[in-house]
């Protein structure tokens, strides 16, 4: 599962080390990402292949939601009651777009 995440947002893990921050994204304000080695149990943990499959959940917003990459890459939050592909919400097209959102870590 960890190699179909989006290159930029995995070399963006392993050289910034920063987890946790907020943006200025509508429908996307905390984020606390979860490290690469986490992944894989977090996306069993929440069955999201059941649910929403092809998205590869990859952080939460600590209020009962999940970001997570779909098969294009693009972001979109789910929320972890009632997840299905008709309640995610997008909220960037890309790890660059959502990163360019961020404004404090």
């Amino acid at each position: 599962m960890i190699k179909l995440l989006p290159t930029e947002y995995k070399e963006y893990l392993e050289f910034t080390k920063i987890y946790y921050g907020e943006t200025s994204l509508d429908n996307a304000d905390y984020f606390d990402l979860e490290p690469l080695h986490s992944i894989q149990e977090l996306n069993d943990d929440i069955k999201i292949n059941e649910y929403v499959p092809g998205f590869i959940a990859f952080a939460s917003n600590g209020g009962g939601e999940i970001y997570a990459f779909n098969p294009a890459g693009e972001i979109f939050l789910l929320p972890l009651i009632g997840m299905a592909n008709d309640t995610a919400i997008k909220v960037a097209d890309s790890w660059q777009h959502f990163l360019n959102h961020v404004v404090s870590t």
